[in-house]
């Protein structure tokens, strides 16, 4: 088991989901209760890297994160290094290709919210703030949970686009998906076979918390 790998992949798994919870919110939010010009050109961009390759998302990152591009040449002069085969390359990357899996599950859970229940949190003279987290918030707390698990588990199985911008540089870019294959490779099955078990595993239970909690909201209905 490559212990190294999995930790690396759970710190990329939270600090994406760190990232993407606010952005994700603010996002979400605005598509869920705004009419604005542009809104399905905005939605389509959101929803891209569901359907384009991840090798193809991880090509385009990966010269927008080199010198060529004004990205990767801004990052390189404040920082000193490059944000291709980096972690800070790949937590940038991991927060571009799983933003609608952020962004997708808070919209719906925003857009099933009665816009009455705003405009009478209004009415009784709170503020956006405590409106947001006294009405919204709660309501939508499946939706919330929904994004931030389906947000950690697709980072820690993510291949392709973690392949293309963060090579495979042990200790700094190495996830737990990279050394799995490298095991494939090197006809080490057993380590392959441990380490996917240990990810098939966790991944499991990050979903199943997922689908636990609204049955056990329904029996307490019943």
């Amino acid at each position: 088991m490559d212990w190294s790998a999995f930790s690396l992949s759970v710190v990329l798994a939270m600090s994406t989901v760190a990232v993407l919870l606010p952005l994700g919110l603010l996002i979400a939010r605005l598509l869920a209760y705004r009419q604005f010009a542009g809104k399905p050109l905005v939605e389509a961009l959101i929803i891209l890297p569901l359907v384009l390759p991840p090798t193809v998302l991880g090509y385009y990152l990966l010269q927008a994160f080199g010198q060529h591009f004004w990205l990767g040449r801004l990052f390189q002069a404040v920082f000193g290094y490059s944000l291709n085969f980096s972690f800070c390359g790949l937590l940038l990357a991991s927060v571009i290709f799983n933003l609608p899996f952020m962004v997708q599950p808070l919209q719906r859970a925003f857009e099933s919210i009665p816009v009455s229940l705003y405009q009478a949190g209004q009415l009784c003279g709170l503020s956006f703030w405590r409106i947001f987290t006294r009405i919204e918030l709660p309501l939508a707390w499946r939706g919330v949970l929904s994004a931030l698990v389906l947000t950690f588990v697709h980072t820690l199985g993510e291949f392709g686009v973690v392949l293309m911008i963060g090579g495979n540089i042990p200790g700094q870019t190495r996830t737990l998906s990279i050394a799995i294959y490298d095991s494939v490779q090197g006809f080490e099955l057993d380590k392959a076979q441990a380490m996917s078990l240990t990810l098939l595993l966790f991944c499991l239970l990050a979903v199943a918390v997922l689908y636990l909690s609204p049955r056990q909201s329904k029996g307490a209905r019943a």
